[in-house]
């Protein structure tokens, strides 16, 4: 590995832990790139920039927010991340602090396995000209501002009507993204490995609408009713749009998943259950 990417959260201890990472890289030869992720700014399609395709890897410093911002930093490239553990939750992070070290000899030997997870793409029509198009590795979530009215959400899927949602929102969320705020507005949680799309109503109206999965093949389609106002559109919970019922919004699966850098000693099961905080015993 001859060049390595290093995002890193506004955070004091992780910051300096970046220090000595980026300088303990540096005495082994490896070129360094690092970026501050800072609170996005501003609407689609704003980021961070763009990584250098030559990154051998990116280490992620920070909670989930900045993975999702390296995520998006990365973009279409194939470069592996692997992220370390300064937030609240971190079920992105396959390390934490006190593991950095010994996990950075192991990735520069390459000593680790990845793992493609599935994005979301999301394209936004209006009068027929696209005014947006993003990919998420969480989750599209459709919204209201601040007004507190109901919102309806007109929702076919493979050009087939599905159901009108009378719901503070939906969330359309990957499986990697089913332990976010899809499983906070009672989603299931779904194993990274399934093919499947989560269509996740926020509050509905109508008792009956339920959580639903679809297969990862299905093209969502989504309009409002004129009714509907002061709407948003956020992806990965970092920028947002404001829709109207003008708007026709598009998602599917995209066609440049993540790569995760992964290993053995790490169990998907024990991190579900360590985050969580499940209790119990073996029988």
């Amino acid at each position: 590995m001859k060049k390595i990417g290093i995002i890193v959260k506004a955070d004091k201890n992780a910051n300096k832990k970046a220090d000595e990472l980026e300088k303990w890289l540096r005495s082994k030869g490896i070129d360094v790139i690092r970026e501050k992720s800072a609170p996005p700014k501003g609407k689609l399609p704003s980021r961070l920039g763009a990584a250098p395709a030559d990154l051998s890897c990116v280490f992620v410093l920070g909670g989930d927010g900045t993975f999702l911002a390296a995520v998006r930093w990365v973009g279409d490239l194939d470069i592996p991340i692997v992220g370390v553990k300064f937030g609240e939750v971190g079920f992105l992070a396959e390390t934490s602090e006190e593991t950095l070290f010994h996990v950075t000899e192991k990735i520069l030997k390459n000593q680790f396995a990845t793992e493609h997870r599935m994005r979301l793409a999301i394209k936004v029509i209006r009068e027929e000209n696209e005014v947006a198009c993003e990919t998420v590795l969480n989750d599209v979530v459709i919204n209201k501002g601040a007004l507190a009215r109901l919102a309806h959400i007109k929702t076919y899927i493979d050009d087939t009507f599905l159901t009108t949602y009378n719901a503070d929102g939906l969330i359309v969320s990957t499986p990697t993204g089913s332990t976010a705020y899809s499983l906070s507005a009672g989603g299931p949680i779904v194993h990274p490995a399934v093919h499947g799309i989560i269509m996740t109503p926020i509050c509905p109206f109508t008792l009956t609408n339920r959580p639903l999965i679809i297969p990862d093949t299905a093209v969502i389609k989504i309009r409002l009713e004129e009714k509907s106002s002061d709407m948003m559109m956020t992806c990965d919970g970092q920028l947002g749009l404001e829709i109207n019922e003008k708007d026709t919004i598009i998602i599917q699966k995209g066609s440049h998943p993540v790569n995760l850098i992964t290993f053995p000693d790490q169990q998907y099961f024990d991190v579900l259950k360590a985050k969580l905080r499940w209790s119990g015993s073996h029988l």
